[in-house]
This record gives C-alpha cells, structure tokens and sequence, in this order.
C-alpha cells in the first residue's frame, strides 16, 4: 500500500479541481489530485468536449475540451500528482491534526487541508428501458457526444426534450445525413431561443421532429443499429431508419462516499462559508458545483473565485502562524 504527503489533495479533477492546482501552486503547496475518471476535465470533458463555452473570461468562445487543456497547460509548472481513475473513499484526522485520504486502490494521501472539488459527484447516464440496449452502448447508442465528426453522414436519432437533446439536433443537422428528434411532447424544456430554431429547422425540412413519441425498441445486431422503434402512449408505431440513437434523459448523480465525510450538507451539496469555503470540518474546503452558500451561483467562473479563496485559505492551515503576502501574478511570476 502506497502512502502519499502533500500539502493539499484535491477532490476532483473537474475546472474548479484543476484551477485549485494553479492557486495552490502560485502559494507553493503542493497538490495531489484524485478523480474517479481516467482523465482529467471531470463533466466538461466527459459528457460535452466539443460543446462551445461562452462565459470564461477573455475567451469569447472555447469548447470545454479546450479549455481543459488550457487548464493542464496552466497547472502544469506546479508538478501536480494526478490519481485518476480512483475514488477518495475514506476521510479521516490523524493524530497531528493533518487528514488522511484513503482512496479506492488502497493507497493514502496524507495532507494538511483538503479541497473537495468533486461537482455533482459520481455521474451516469440514465438510461432507457430498453431490451439489450447494452449491446448498443459504446457503438450506436450514445449519452454524450465525444467527438462531433463520428455523426458526419450518418442518420442519427435523437431523443430528450431538454437542453442537450436540442442543442445537438441544432448542431448535428449541419453535418448528419438526417437527424431526427423524438420527444413524448411538442413542448420542450430548452432555452427558447433553441427551441423556436429548432421548430424552425423542421419547417424547412432540415431534421424530423417526431412527437408525440417515445422509445420503443431497437433494431440491429452485433451492437450495429438499423433502426429505432417509436410509439405514441395510444400504441401507433414508427420504425426510424437510424445508425445512431442519442439518448439525453438526463444524469444520475450520486456523492458516493463524500456523503459519509461528516459534512454539513444541504441536500445533496456541502454548506460552506463563502469567505474561505471552509466546510464544518477544519482544514476542509468546498469549491465548485458541490458547495453551496446564500447566494451562490453555479457558473463555472464561480468555481475558479472560490478555488482562489479556498486555496489562500488553505496556505493558513498548511502553514499555521505564517504571513501569506499576496502578490499579482503579474509581480510574483510563476513560482519556481
């Protein structure tokens, strides 16, 4: 069993993880990262890569995979370690006051504070009731879009009435061969503006909209999709000629273990006070999605605000007694 020491770890390798990298690094603390992914870039780069981005400072635009790798390039010069691919399934206060992070392959990280940076947690699909839709999985049938260009010529069946399911109608109609958009209700739950493009794509005939229906069944062998089967609640079916089904039903979240931690919670998200984001537990911070406060707002720029305060806060508990004198980066450089 493998014992780690560090001044921080990080809980999630999401953007607000990743910015707490650079702001503890700019402070000199080491950082180890854990995050049950096998990559860096926690929902960004799992379930939108390509989806533009539009509210992080001085980027007009960037994808979310961009942007995760802008964050690695920036975390870079601080050496931080990445546990990847496992989970922080235990917390608890050593004998010097320090925390112990036990992590899902039996190793420890000991440090001095701790940065739960975790989102929504551990996140899947939730997926349809369909017969031996597992045989699909990973080929034709699809909960995310990885890479845009895989859709390119193909007939593509998309089926959410939310955000996501319209935003990749409006974006795969330019480059698929047809797309096609089932939804049990004319109305969908998007953002206005999308919907009245959407409905005015399907006027021009530039994608199908099929409502009022539902999932059904699947046709194909081998994992290869030949066709979607729908229904209305009366029982009319249509059968859809597909090569792919995108299927947005939204995400299952769950905080695992984090829920176990002794952590003031309000619901499922952990109640921090906004000046430190420390959390009940000392020498414990929140930052990000996962935490909560009068006020809070859940955009991602929040998320690198409180990753500077946790941080700075952080310094206090790593180095007790010391003065913390702040610098601009444009003054102190990046630290050697």
């Amino acid at each position: 069993m493998s014992t780690y020491e560090t001044d921080v770890v990080i809980v999630g390798a999401g953007p607000a993880g990743l910015f707490s990298v650079f702001q503890c690094g700019m402070l000199k603390l080491k950082t180890h990262v854990v995050d049950v992914l096998d990559h860096a870039g926690g929902q960004c780069q799992a379930l939108y890569p390509e989806k533009f981005i539009y509210d992080i400072p001085a980027h007009p635009r960037l994808t979310a995979q961009e942007l995760v790798e802008r964050l690695l390039v920036q975390a870079e010069p601080f050496s931080p370690v990445y546990h990847l691919g496992r989970q922080v399934v235990s917390l608890a206060r050593t004998s010097d006051n320090r925390w112990r992070a036990g992590l899902s392959d039996g190793s420890e990280i000991v440090a001095g504070a701790v940065i739960v940076a975790a989102g929504c947690g551990a996140f899947g699909p939730n997926r349809p009731p369909l017969a031996e839709i597992e045989r699909y999985e990973g080929r034709s049938v699809h909960y995310f879009v990885a890479r845009r260009e895989q859709f390119r010529g193909k007939r593509v069946v998309i089926a959410g009435g939310g955000d996501s399911a319209v935003d990749w109608a409006l974006n795969l109609a330019e480059i698929a061969e047809r797309v096609m958009v089932v939804h049990r209700r004319p109305k969908f739950r998007a953002a206005p503006d999308s919907e009245a493009k959407l409905h005015a794509l399907a006027e021009q005939g530039a994608l199908d909209l099929v409502v009022p229906y539902q999932l059904q069944g699947l046709d194909g062998e081998d994992g290869v999709l030949r066709a979607v089967r729908v229904a209305t609640l009366e029982g009319e079916i249509r059968v859809l000629p597909a090569d792919d089904l995108l299927a947005f039903f939204g995400m299952s979240m769950d905080l695992g273990p984090i829920a176990q931690w002794d952590l003031t919670m309000d619901g499922a998200h952990i109640d921090v006070n906004p000046a430190t984001m420390l959390t009940n537990l000392p020498g414990v911070f929140a930052v990000g999605d996962i935490c909560t406060y009068p006020g809070k707002l859940k955009l991602i720029l929040m998320g690198f605000a409180e990753a500077a305060k946790a941080a700075h806060a952080a310094y206090g508990v790593v180095h007790p007694g010391q003065a913390l004198h702040i610098e601009h980066s444009s003054t102190a450089g990046i630290p050697g």
